[in-house]
């Protein structure tokens, strides 16, 4: 468990810091307003039980984070988290760059880059996403995914996190617990793009409940060509 978490310690601090007006163009925060989930109607976050009308407090956070190390140097990360969003799940995403010649044309490949898609919640499972040429005469490729759904092909009862959670404190296990030195850390890293937020960006930006959070997300990672899953 210490090796696991002393890992988790050295990217935290390797992480480039986000402050000042940067907040502007690594980061969205948000707040949901009325709007639907499930086919049902919900209130927005301000006319929620016991919410004051007048707060300011985020419900979604987007943001681009990038580590300072010779391993991962250039390699940006995008983040995103929130409430009342179109589909509740955890995901990890991994794209992979394109190769700098590529043997076929852009009419054949298109903007299909390779993927590996990691999902932890509500289903565990593995998905590579890859490029296949389509059958016939041409040389049109498409993306096809390889999947691995890791409950149905081990037959086990998935465990929700709360299982999980209890199981490892009875077990002792402390992989997935923070050690107080990585909470220091990461509050170091969060701590000035909040005060960035104070400063900068005062009020969050409004997205309607059941969606995928405020424009503003989507422009933060298309600036760089890049795409949230799910929505290209």
């Amino acid at each position: 468990a210490d090796a696991m978490r002393d890992e988790k310690l050295k990217v935290l601090r390797a992480l480039r810091p986000i402050a000042g007006a940067d907040v502007l163009t690594r980061t969205v925060r948000g707040q949901y307003k009325a709007g639907a989930v499930g086919g049902k109607p919900v209130p927005g976050y301000l006319e929620e039980k016991g919410v004051p009308a007048d707060s300011t407090t985020e419900t979604f956070v987007a943001l681009k984070a990038e580590i300072d190390t010779w391993r991962w140097a250039g390699v940006p990360f995008y983040l995103r988290t929130g409430k009342r969003l179109q589909e509740k799940l955890s995901e990890i995403v991994i794209t992979f760059e394109d190769v700098p010649h590529s043997i076929f044309d852009a009419s054949a490949v298109g903007r299909n880059p390779n993927r590996l898609t990691i999902s932890l919640s509500p289903r565990d499972a593995i998905t590579m996403t890859i490029l296949a040429k389509r059958p016939g005469e041409t040389m049109v490729l498409k993306p096809v995914d390889l999947s691995l759904d890791l409950v149905e092909s081990f037959k086990v009862r998935q465990l929700d996190a709360y299982e999980r959670l209890l199981t490892d404190v009875i077990k002792g296990n402390l992989t997935l617990f923070m050690r107080r030195d990585e909470l220091d850390a990461a509050w170091r890293w969060i701590d000035p793009i909040r005060k960035g937020w104070q400063e900068h960006d005062k009020a969050p930006k409004l997205y309607t409940a059941g969606s995928w959070g405020p424009s503003a997300a989507t422009s933060l990672i298309s600036r760089d060509g890049f795409e949230w899953n799910g929505e290209g």
